[in-house]
């Protein structure tokens, strides 16, 4: 989803579904949130990124917001605490 500021595709967002029977790469570019749901146990994640992690650049958006009305494709999701914590988009304060 787009977070950057002033874009035209703000708070835009579009759902991509990878597998391991057909491998592909998502690029995320600066500027834009992720998330991702798994549809099978055991499921792994690789992450590749430009910058060494820093814990004070952390953040996101609920996952459930009702004004991205996101159709995740379960209805029992299991969440962290730190993920459902996140504010919804319009509690942080970026400029559409």
């Amino acid at each position: 989803m787009d977070l950057r500021e002033g874009s035209q595709s703000f708070a835009k967002w579009t759902a991509v579904e990878l597998s391991g029977d057909e491998p592909r790469m998502l690029f995320v570019p600066r500027g834009f949130a992720h998330g991702f749901c798994t549809l099978v146990p055991q499921t792994r994640v690789f992450y590749k990124v430009d910058s060494p992690y820093a814990p004070q650049a952390e953040g996101g958006v609920r996952f459930d917001d009702p004004d991205l009305a996101i159709p995740w494709p379960t209805s029992l999701p299991i969440v962290s605490g730190k993920d459902r914590a996140l504010p919804l988009l319009k509690d942080l304060g970026v400029r559409r």
